[in-house]
């Protein structure tokens, strides 16, 4: 039969760990086969030598700083340390030591059992881990991207820079206001995007892919983002959410104004194919027409005033007269005149437009106000397109107030822009929103029959495009309409050209 001392020397033995057993004072009484192994060393070489000796070479104890032994002595309990190394090749290596207390009847320590873990490849995967969570944190934080992370209650874990200046949240105020991700979306919007989550059928479970949604700034903006999301499980259980969010406001701005460039290209073009049409068609009834008042006027200087034909004779004169000012708005429209350039000021621009509709009983029960810049504005182009131009809106104008109400014309000066800008305002009914889009095109109207050709805004629209200017809406509503046209400063260079 075995005798115990032998049984403990084999279980020492047996111990995974590279361990030994020294004295108080620190001289190695033992060591097991699992060091002798690991340090490449005979028994002989260690016993007898102090433990500082052995792994530090050194006869001074004790490199360790508070020394573990020290403390085991101190209150007869197990201490441990973690000791960093480098080898005479480079090579890192951490050690968990811990050191063990054998007591005696008494209590005191007999021996203390000095047991070694190498930790290197679990402090590697800690630095590699830790490495890869600062450039996970680095990478959120720099992204243009607004990231969002909430735990399971929707409660806001973080959220980078861009996601501040999204919002209007600060991460410090989110937590001490413990905002939750409810408060970013409209009423009832956030619950919807969770169950968009979990469904399966769209997208997979836990995922959301790009959606657009609107969310609610700290301020009460809505503000138009696309949304990417998704869960975060531990195991089967949601742990947290994170959403990225793009602002779509400049992009939704740049569609619209490339719409709108569209528009205008598409308007320009079909303009320019209807100037055409309406040219060819003006010159082919004009013969005829000029004939047909001719002969009108000459039958009716004929006829007796009590003649019944004249009645009927008198309806085709006015009728052709009519289609006369028709054909005379296509042959402006079609731009058939080659127009004089000049040099206006734009007040006087104005009076002159005035002045162009010469019945005053028009103005009936409208009174006209002025808000004339006093600067000097002068710009270049033909005086009687730019004054039909003027003519045109105030007419609109008349039309939208039904005989009742005010116009206002006001002009001043853009000096940064260096432009010049006339503004004529009404307290009409103001214009539909489904036909803003329209009312430059040509032959559009929403007068009467007979009552309009649908030209005057579109011909408005050409003449001031072909001076190099602009012509829109400003703001209309149920208490009227301003219409706003811009045209370039004309400032004499030395050469007498135009210079901006």
């Amino acid at each position: 039969m075995k005798t115990p001392d032998v049984w403990k020397t084999r279980l020492f033995d047996c111990l995974s760990l590279p361990t030994l057993i020294l004295k108080p004072d620190k001289v190695v009484v033992d060591v097991n086969a699992t060091f002798l192994e690991k340090f490449k060393a005979d028994k002989r070489e260690i016993v007898g030598k102090t433990c500082h000796d052995f792994f530090y070479n050194s006869a001074e104890p004790c490199l360790l700083k508070p020394c573990p032994i020290a403390e085991v002595l101190a209150d007869r309990r197990g201490h441990s340390v973690m000791e960093y190394v480098t080898t005479s090749a480079g090579i890192e290596k951490w050690d968990n030591r811990v050191f063990s207390p054998i007591l005696d009847e008494a209590g005191e320590v007999l021996y203390i059992v000095e047991s070694i873990h190498d930790v290197t490849h679990l402090k590697m995967l800690e630095r590699e881990l830790s490495g890869a969570k600062d450039f996970t944190q680095k990478l959120i934080q720099s992204s243009t991207t607004a990231i969002i992370a909430a735990d399971r209650r929707g409660k806001i874990i973080t959220m980078n820079p861009a996601a501040e200046e999204l919002t209007g949240y600060s991460l410090r105020g989110a937590h001490e206001k413990r905002i939750t991700t409810e408060a970013l979306y409209p009423p009832g919007q956030a619950k919807e995007i969770m169950k968009i989550l979990r469904d399966e059928s769209q997208g997979g479970k836990g995922k959301l892919h790009l959606s657009r949604f609107t969310i609610i700034s700290a301020h009460g903006e809505e503000i138009p983002v696309e949304l990417t999301a998704a869960i975060i499980y531990e195991g089967d259980q949601e742990a947290a959410t994170v959403g990225l969010f793009n602002d779509l406001r400049d992009k939704l701005k740049c569609e619209q104004e490339m719409r709108e460039m569209l528009q205008r290209i598409a308007r320009a073009e079909k303009m320019a194919s209807l100037g055409q049409l309406a040219a060819g068609v003006a010159h082919e009834i004009n013969n005829p027409l000029t004939g047909i008042i001719f002969y009108a006027d000459l039958l009716l200087q004929t006829l007796d005033q009590d003649d019944t034909r004249r009645q009927s004779l008198a309806c085709v004169y006015e009728d052709a007269k009519r289609c006369g000012k028709i054909i005379k708005n296509l042959l402006a429209y079609s731009r058939q005149e080659t127009p004089s350039q000049e040099i206006l000021h734009v007040n006087t621009l104005l009076e002159h437009g005035l002045e162009l509709i010469r019945d005053t009983k028009f103005f009936m029960g409208i009174q006209i106000k002025k808000e004339l810049s006093q600067d000097i504005m002068l710009i270049k182009g033909d005086r009687d397109q730019l004054g039909q131009v003027i003519v045109n809106l105030v007419m609109n104008a008349v039309d939208a107030m039904d005989h009742e109400g005010t116009i206002t014309l006001r002009t001043y000066r853009n000096k940064r822009a260096q432009k010049v800008r006339i503004e004529v305002s009404d307290t009409g009914r103001g214009i539909p929103e489904k036909d803003l889009a329209l009312i430059f095109d040509p032959f559009f109207t929403t007068k009467a029959p007979g009552k309009g050709t649908g030209l005057g805004l579109s011909t408005a629209y050409g003449i001031i495009k072909e001076n190099q200017g602009r012509i829109w809406v400003k703001e209309t509503s149920q208490k009227g309409t301003t219409f706003a046209v811009e045209l370039p400063l004309y400032r004499p260079s030395a050469r007498g050209n135009n210079s901006p």
